[in-house]
């Protein structure tokens, strides 16, 4: 995944866990450390690096081997949830032995997993990713339900129905920036929660098969959230343009009145 940039997240991402664990004494670093997670996460996640493909092209290799989109969602997301398992065994099997070099890459690994997956069902669905807002969702869709209460603290309004929605809406820069410190927080939060999981199995090899069923369940809970969050894409309607097989209003009256 890139060299030096996975390298340099995978820090990021231990240093996060360990502010994390010390306690609020200095939220500013925590916020900052929180936000550079989200931001890799982001970059990575969606724009990819090195052999770890773009979203993009995920989902073009999707649509490539299964033209319908549905049937190419299904594929996205059985791809990811084998690559959250597996990876959730690879730096499980250590047991609680390496479970502190492990951690940080199982927490990087976990969430790029998920938002490249997130970020190609939205693709196939006809989004564009490249646009801030639909990034946003697709992170805001890692945390699930608290995505409304992290845009209310963002001073935004709740978009009605999807996520997806956010797409109407111009988000301003202070906000976006309040939405991923917010994010890196949960996201850090659930972590340190999975970590607990993992230590209650802390057999070489049981833990492994352990961090795989949790990972694999986990990116099942994204993918459910990501089909739900972004619903095939409505067409824009150009003014003027006329519908295929529409009826324009005097060929109603025409049709409607006296033959």
């Amino acid at each position: 995944m890139g060299g030096s940039r996975t390298g340099q997240a995978v820090k990021d991402v231990r240093s996060a866990l360990e502010q994390a664990e010390a306690g609020p004494q200095d939220d500013g670093v925590l916020g900052n450390q929180a936000t550079r997670l989200v931001q890799n996460i982001l970059d990575l996640g969606i724009d990819g690096k090195g052999f770890f493909h773009s979203a993009t092209k995920v989902a073009d290799d999707a649509l490539a081997s299964h033209p319908d989109p549905e049937a190419a969602v299904g594929a996205i997301v059985r791809q990811h949830v084998r690559l959250g398992a597996a990876s959730g065994f690879v730096t499980s099997v250590g047991g609680f032995i390496t479970l502190p070099v492990a951690l940080p890459v199982n927490v990087l690994g976990f969430y790029l997993i998920a938002t490249r997956m997130t970020a190609a069902i939205a693709k196939v669905r006809g989004y564009d990713i490249r646009q801030e807002e639909i990034r946003t969702a697709v992170l805001l869709t890692l945390v699930g339900a608290d995505a409304d209460d992290l845009l209310k603290k963002a001073g935004m309004a709740s978009p009605g129905g999807t996520l997806s929605n956010l797409a109407a809406q111009r988000l301003p820069g202070p906000a976006m920036m309040v939405i991923q410190k917010g994010v890196g927080f949960r996201l850090l939060a659930t972590a340190g929660k999975n970590m607990f999981v993992r230590l209650g199995k802390i057999v070489p090899v049981v833990g492994g098969v352990v961090g795989a069923g949790l990972d694999g369940w986990m990116q099942n809970r994204v993918a459910a959230s990501a089909k739900r969050e972004f619903p095939t894409a409505q067409p824009a309607v150009t003014p003027g343009a006329v519908t295929p097989g529409a009826v324009m209003p005097g060929e109603a009256a025409a049709q409607v009145g006296p033959s």
